[in-house]
């Protein structure tokens, strides 16, 4: 899982050498962490939905907020967004929820 970097503001001509893909037909293997729903108890409602998931392949689906545009003219100098890539936000306590479930590198 290498992904090249080149100077340069999201998108704007700039070449990444990527060695890995997602896999579009992997499936849905198992949560990791606990839905919104655990953790605020349902006080945000049914349509609050920001997620951790581990697929089949062992990849992570991450479903968040898409703020690449707010984020996107302020990276970190070595941080690069590929065009086909967005930045996404999740809260903190999904992130915390997850924690336990990811093995040590």
């Amino acid at each position: 899982m290498i992904c090249g970097y080149v100077p340069g503001r999201m998108g704007a001509g700039v070449k990444v050498v990527s060695e890995w893909e997602p896999d579009p037909g992997a499936g849905f293997k198992r949560r990791i962490g606990r839905s919104m729903k655990q953790i605020d108890g349902g006080s945000l409602g049914t349509n609050n939905c920001p997620d951790i998931w581990e697929l089949d392949n062992g990849d992570i689906l991450v479903i968040g907020r898409d703020m690449t545009a707010a984020y996107s003219d302020r990276l970190p100098p070595d941080v690069f967004v590929r065009p086909d890539e967005r930045l996404v936000v999740i809260p903190r306590a999904l992130l915390s929820s997850a924690e336990p479930e990811i093995p040590d590198a």
